[in-house]
């Protein structure tokens, strides 16, 4: 008997090089596939528009940290970011919820580690120009209107009004300051004075807030915290602002033409409740007569109008 023919078998080693030599052309074909190559950059955008304040009544819908929590979550919750923007166009409002969503965008920023980058539209001035300061980096229009680092307080008196029409005016308090200000009576110099004080701590948290943000970028001007306002050239010059830019354009040269922008507003929860409501959002005061409804929409327009006026917008 012819003893049985010996077979070798190779080693992986000899066999397993080819392999992936063979795969690598594979490989690199499937992965320039558009569907399965590299993700393309991701920008969530913040729509931050309108007056800043959480007021009540009907039709006053500004902006505010509660109105807006949704929205912040939502930009800063895709897993691979590279920036968030935030586009800008407010003429101011309430301090407090100035500070409030400015607080809450810096701090997802810090916890996500995501760049944040700010652009002011029409106008970014007062409580808008803080809304500003919680990017890394801001960017104007040419004809943007920034600044308006100060505080203002006004109203009406009214108490000539009432005296010629024969109306007594009686309130009653318990603690001398709490009819402060009281329209219908005439100023006391005491109350003037108190304001002013109110005015001039929040002006100063203001400018510890500006200087804070940016840093040496701000320039020596001797306006700069006056409440002036500059057009984005000329805030630029004074170190409120780092560039001229608009956002679409900014991103696509930043991050590329395949950048994908994604816009988030708060519009978008109230427009799908009128929806499945079938007309308008119901308010506190919606069970209000007509005449009070229209007459406290009247005031709060009026309002909204004269902060919007005196940018000439």
């Amino acid at each position: 008997m012819h003893p049985s023919p010996r077979i070798e078998k190779s080693p992986e080693y000899t066999y397993l090089p080819a392999m992936t030599d063979f795969l690598k052309p594979i490989g690199a074909l499937w992965r320039a596939l558009p569907f399965t190559g590299p993700a393309a950059p991701l920008v969530t955008v913040i729509d931050l528009s309108g007056v800043i304040g959480d007021a009540g009544g009907p039709g006053r819908k500004g902006m505010s940290l509660k109105r807006l929590e949704k929205s912040l979550e939502a930009a800063f919750k895709p897993g691979k970011l590279s920036a968030v923007a935030l586009a800008i166009n407010s003429p101011g409002g309430s301090p407090v919820q100035s500070r409030l969503i400015l607080n809450a965008i810096r701090r997802h920023a810090k916890e996500k580690e995501v760049p944040v980058l700010a652009f002011i539209e029409d106008v970014g001035a007062s409580g808008g120009y803080i809304l500003a300061l919680a990017g890394d980096e801001i960017y104007a229009d040419d004809s943007s209107i920034v600044g308006s680092i100060g505080v203002i307080s006004g109203g009406f008196g009214f108490h000539e009004a009432i005296r010629r029409l024969g109306v007594e005016r009686r309130v009653y308090t318990a603690g001398e300051n709490k009819s402060m200000l009281d329209p219908f009576q005439p100023e006391d110099p005491k109350d003037i004075e108190r304001l002013e004080k109110i005015l001039s701590d929040l002006h100063e948290q203001f400018k510890a807030l500006v200087k804070d943000r940016r840093g040496d970028k701000l320039k020596d001007d001797p306006e700069l915290f006056s409440g002036a306002i500059w057009t984005g050239p000329a805030a630029k010059e004074r170190g409120l602002i780092d560039g001229i830019a608009q956002l679409g354009d900014f991103l696509r040269e930043k991050f590329g033409e395949d950048v994908k922008i994604k816009r988030i507003s708060p519009e978008a929860g109230s427009l799908l409740k009128k929806l499945l409501t079938g007309g308008e959002e119901r308010s506190p005061g919606f069970g209000a007569p007509p005449s009070l409804i229209d007459a406290e929409e009247l005031i709060a327009a009026s309002e909204r109008r004269a902060l919007w006026a005196r940018y000439g917008l």
